[in-house]
């Protein structure tokens, strides 16, 4: 596990007030592969909470990613539905969670808010 890995868990409590909210209720099981080991982290999403732990299931939801494609997500760098759909990491159970959860990663560098954009190209402030 890397460092950025670990930050990025421990930092998911104190953010899930801000970007968890509605239906999202419900455990994710993440699994990292990397050198043929796998490292667990158990997700409990509830509107506006996380709870982490290093276990495995029960889980609501499986998600399985390299640990090189997750801290690539957790800097921008990919896109979390992107990876599933091109095969790059699977994932199997209630797809809420999973759209819950990819609220966590940030933008890709350099993106911005359309609207925000657009009311400068207008001459109005952001």
């Amino acid at each position: 596990m890397t460092e950025a890995t670990q930050r990025f868990f421990d930092s998911l409590p104190s953010r899930a007030p801000d970007l968890l909210g509605g239906l999202t209720d419900g455990t994710l099981q993440i699994d990292l592969g990397s050198d043929h080991q796998t490292e667990h982290w158990l997700v409990r999403m509830r509107p506006g909470s996380v709870q982490i732990s290093r276990e495995r299931g029960p889980a609501d939801a499986i998600w399985f990613s390299s640990a090189a494609l997750f801290d690539r997500l957790i800097t921008g760098e990919a896109q979390g539905v992107a990876a599933v759909l091109r095969n790059e990491s699977t994932f199997s159970g209630n797809v809420v969670l999973f759209l819950a959860f990819r609220r966590f990663f940030p933008n890709p560098p350099g993106t911005r808010d359309p609207r925000e954009a657009a009311r400068r190209a207008a001459g109005r402030p952001a």
